[in-house]
C-alpha cells in the first residue's frame, strides 16, 4: 500500500500532513539521497506554481536537500513540463514540481521527475517512501562545505520560452490568428502569452493575474466555459484553456465548442500519419478516452493502445512501446519527439501549426472524431473501503456490460488524488446509459447505507 505517493505525486491540502512543511523537509532528503548515485556534485531542480503554500513547501524541500548535501536548483514558478525541461537540459539529476495541478489553491502536491525529465516509476516512489518512514537516512547529515546550496535561475523562463519556439515548424508564423488564451493564474501566466506573441498571435489573456489564491478559480481547463463565452465575444479564431500546472490544455473552436483532449489525439495523429510521423502507426490512451477515437483513427489504419488512468501510464507505455503520441481525453497530450511529459503550451503549439499548414479551422479539424455519447458519475465514499469487491455491485456491473455489449462499455475505478469511486458508461443512447449509471450509484448508495457508511453522489 503507498502512504504517500497516488497516480501523480503526492497531494492534499498544504500544511496538513502529508503537505506539510515537515514531510516536504524529509521528501527533500529522501530525494537527494535516492539521486546520490554518481561522483561529483549533484543538483535538484525545483519549480513551482503560483499557490500561496508554495513558498512553504519550496523552502522546507530546499532545506532537506541541501542538509543532505545536493544543490538546489531554485526556477520559481513554471510549467510542469517547463521543469521537466529545464531539469534535462541544465544536466540535473533530478527535478521536483510544487503544484496540484487542476486543484484549489488550499490543496498543493509535489511530484519528481528523474534526471531523464520522466516521472518517476512506482519503484523509486516506494523506495523514496520506506526511507522517509524507515527514518534509515536520518544520521546521514553532511557538514561543513559538504553541505548544499540554494541558487535561483533567473532565466528559467526564457529558456523554456525558446525550447518552445522551436517546436514549431520555422517556415510557418501565426501572423494574424486571435487567440483567446487562459493561464488559470497558474504557472503558465507569463510563458504561454509570451510564446503566441512571440509567434505573431493576438491573444486576448484571462488568467494572468496570480495572487496565490485564484489559481484555478472560475478560469483554466476545469472552467473552459469562460472562453467559450469571449471567444463569441471576440470573435476569436480560438481558444485555449491551461491548467494550474500547464501541463494539459482544452480547446475552444470558434463557434465556442469545446474540443476535448481525444480530438486533440485524433487530429494530431491523422497529421503525424500523413506526414509518415507517427511512430507504429499508433496512439496511447487511457481507458478513459472515448471509444469514437478507435473508431476514427481505425478507419486511418491508426491503432490505439490503452493504458490505466494517468498520464505517467501513458508515457510509461510510450517509452517501452517506442509510441511518441500519447494523452488523456482531460488534455494532458505529450509528444515524446520533443518533451517526456504532457505539455499544454507545446500541444497548442502543435495544433496551431497544422491549422496554418493544412488552412482549416480548429472545428473543421475536429470533425475528424465523432465521440460516442458519455457520462460520468463520481461517489465520494468517506471511508476506504473495496466497494468494487463487493458481489451484488460486481454483479450489476456484469450486468451493465452484458446489455452494452460491443457497442459500449462501463468502467468503475478509484481516483488517485480524492476518496472518490469515478464511474463512466460509453454507448449510442445517451439517455440509456446514464439511467443505467443512475442505477448503479444508486446501488453502491444502497449497499454502502446498509453497512453504515457514507457516500455523495457527485455528479
Amino acid at each position: 500500500m503507498r502512504k504517500l505517493f497516488g497516480t501523480d505525486g503526492i497531494r492534499g491540502i498544504a500544511n496538513v500532513d502529508p503537505m506539510s512543511g515537515e514531510m516536504a523537509m524529509q521528501l527533500g532528503r529522501a530525494t537527494a539521497y535516492i539521486f546520490k548515485d554518481r561522483e561529483g556534485r549533484h543538483r535538484i531542480v525545483i519549480g513551482k506554481d503560483t499557490r500561496l503554500s508554495g513558498y512553504m513547501l519550496e523552502t522546507a524541500l530546499a532545506s532537506g536537500i541541501c542538509s543532505m548535501g545536493v544543490d538546489v536548483l531554485l526556477v520559481g514558478p513554471l510549467p510542469t513540463p517547463g521543469i521537466a525541461f529545464i531539469t534535462t537540459s541544465m544536466r540535473a539529476d533530478a527535478g521536483v514540481v510544487i503544484s496540484a495541478s487542476h486543484n484549489p489553491f488550499y490543496d498543493n502536491g509535489i511530484k519528481i521527475f528523474s534526471r531523464d525529465g520522466f516521472k518517476l516509476p512506482d519503484a523509486l516512489e516506494a523506495q523514496i517512501e520506506e526511507l522517509i518512514f524507515s527514518n534509515s537516512i536520518d544520521s546521514l547529515r553532511p557538514t561543513a562545505e559538504e553541505v548544499g546550496k540554494a541558487y535561483r535561475i533567473e532565466d528559467a523562463v526564457g529558456r523554456y520560452v525558446v525550447f518552445l519556439k522551436n517546436t514549431f515548424p520555422n517556415h510557418l508564423t501565426l501572423d494574424g490568428l486571435k487567440i483567446v488564451l487562459d493561464c488559470a493564474n497558474g504557472a503558465a501566466y507569463k510563458v504561454a502569452p509570451a510564446v503566441l506573441e512571440e509567434l505573431g498571435t493576438e491573444v486576448i489573456p484571462i488568467g494572468v493575474e496570480p495572487d496565490g489564491e485564484n489559481i484555478n478559480l472560475d478560469c483554466g481547463s476545469l472552467c473552459p466555459q469562460r472562453v467559450s463565452e469571449v471567444v463569441v465575444q471576440e470573435k476569436a479564431h480560438l481558444g485555449m484553456a491551461l491548467d494550474g500546472d500547464a501541463d494539459r490544455v482544452v480547446f475552444v473552436d470558434r463557434h465556442g465548442n469545446i474540443v476535448d483532449g481525444d480530438h486533440i489525439l485524433a487530429i494530431c495523429a491523422t497529421d503525424m500519419a500523413n506526414k509518415g510521423r507517427l511512430k507504429n502507426k499508433a496512439v496511447v490512451t487511457t481507458v478513459m478516452s472515448n471509444m469514437g477515437l478507435d473508431l476514427s483513427l481505425g478507419k486511418r489504419g491508426i491503432r490505439v493502445v490503452r493504458t490505466a488512468v494517468g498520464d505517467r501510464y501513458v508515457v510509461e507505455e510510450m517509452v517501452n512501446g517506442g509510441h511518441n503520441l500519447g494523452g488523456e481525453p482531460s488534455g494532458h497530450t505529450i509528444f515524446l519527439d520533443y518533451n517526456t511529459t504532457g505539455d499544454g503550451i507545446l500541444t497548442a503549439l502543435q495544433v496551431l501549426s497544422i491549422m496554418v499548414s493544412t488552412q482549416k479551422q480548429l472545428d473543421d479539424l475536429a470533425k475528424s472524431m465523432v465521440p460516442l455519447p458519455q457520462v460520468q458519475f463520481n461517489t465520494k465514499i468517506d471511508r476506504e473501503i473495496d466497494v468494487l469487491r463487493m458481489p451484488k455491485i460486481r454483479r450489476k456491473i456484469k450486468a451493465i456490460q452484458r446489455e452494452l455489449g460491443k457497442s459500449g462499455r462501463i468502467l468503475a475505478r478509484y481516483s488517485g488524488t480524492e476518496p472518490v469511486l469515478r464511474i463512466m458508461l460509453e454507448g449510442e443512447d445517451e439517455d440509456k446509459i446514464a439511467h443505467m449509471g443512475k442505477e448503479l450509484t444508486d446501488t453502491i448508495g444502497q449497499v454502502m447505507e446498509r453497512m453504515g457508511r457514507d457516500t455523495h453522489l457527485q455528479g
